[in-house]
């Protein structure tokens, strides 16, 4: 064997090793569901015979008394699902032996947010004709999940992220014993007003006016609503630092756009999506935030459309926390806008040392 050859060998096998050491782990969770029974609505109606889907990774552990002491639950935004944290860029940074959510330590639950998923929703068959739920019946459907299917009463940890975030607010309000700690992301605890509100209200209105929706049987995707749906999501959820120097040309505006609409979609579902982008109706805990005990890590992005800083909202809300700590992730090239609660090598360091502040 030449010299050259030889060395080719091991330049191939160098770069072998370092592509397999750097392949994201597959996490392959547990899966079922749970039968929750009639969950009353707000206004007036009751899903009847309601389900909760959701995925585990690791395994409960239980003390003398046989309740589980290690069980974490992640909760996913609006349009998501719990595998949106089985994500390289959240599972890779948290789940693995050492890291601070340890599968062989904690036992992680990820459910599917009422009316998301595999949890009941309006494509299941009711269509339009699905009670309108509220974030406070997502979280009662997800504390009956725990307690009657999983037979976990009690959380080391809520963390969650976008809608998430603000069901992990109304968890501490509501049972504020329910959780050790509480690691809200990408969400302020007020009433939702605004440009907030108004974007929000531009894709339900754009869903429901499009004459192929023809009162939520339609035979077809109402596309076209759906589209400036999808549309609207893009600006909502976009960094804008990011996107000046990556789309820095007509052409390249115009293809990041298509491959986002084809590929964004087929995913969605008019009723389904329109249920989940007006479940925020009734979500305001800013009257009730002194009720929170639990220690919590507050974590907003710079960047973030959604929840912008320069409103001044969360120096007002914050100290009004008792055990709280609030910080805000800086605008940068490397910022994801609101989605940068997917990310965590940016709140790594945080969710560390909210963990050991609230060791029991």
């Amino acid at each position: 064997m030449s010299l050259r050859v030889a060395m080719m060998l091991v330049v191939l096998l160098v770069w072998c090793g370092q592509a397999h050491a750097q392949a994201p782990q597959i996490w392959t969770p547990a899966e079922g569901d749970v039968a929750i029974g009639d969950l009353p609505m707000a206004r007036g109606e009751t899903l009847m015979n309601a389900r909760m889907h959701y995925r585990t990774l690791g395994e409960p552990r239980r003390d003398a008394s046989g309740h589980v002491t290690n069980a974490v639950m992640l909760l996913h935004g609006t349009g998501g699902t719990g595998a949106t944290f089985l994500s390289p860029q959240f599972a890779g940074e948290l789940f693995g032996p050492g890291q601070p959510l340890d599968v062989t330590r904690y036992y992680v639950i990820m459910p599917d947010g009422l009316g998301h998923g595999g949890s009941s929703k309006p494509s299941d068959g009711l269509r339009a004709r699905f009670p309108e739920y509220g974030y406070n019946e997502m979280v009662e459907a997800q504390r009956r999940m725990l307690v009657e299917g999983l037979d976990v009463d009690h959380l080391r940890l809520i963390l969650g992220t976008s809608m998430g975030c603000m069901h992990a607010f109304v968890w501490g309000e509501a049972h504020p014993d329910f959780a050790d700690a509480l690691m809200p992301m990408a969400c302020i605890p007020t009433e939702i007003v605004g440009r907030n509100r108004l974007w929000r209200s531009m894709v339900k209105d754009a869903i429901r006016a499009d004459p192929a929706w023809r009162g939520g049987d339609y035979v077809e995707q109402p596309v076209q609503g759906l589209r400036t749906a999808v549309d609207l999501l893009l600006l909502a959820g976009g960094a804008v630092m990011p996107m000046h120097q990556d789309l820095a040309t007509p052409e390249a505006v115009d293809g990041y756009l298509a491959t986002q609409l084809e590929r964004r979609l087929p995913t969605l579902d008019a009723n389904d999506f329109w249920y989940q982008v007006n479940a925020s109706w009734d979500y305001d805990p800013s009257a009730g935030l002194e009720r929170i005990t639990a220690p919590v890590t507050w974590i907003n992005s710079a960047d973030d459309f959604i929840n912008p800083p320069e409103l001044g909202l969360a120096e007002r809300f914050a100290p009004r926390i008792a055990n709280g700590t609030y910080r805000l992730i800086p605008n940068s090239l490397d910022g994801k806008g609101h989605g940068t609660h997917t990310w965590a090598r940016f709140w790594k360091d945080d969710l560390v040392a909210l963990l050991a502040r609230s060791e029991p």
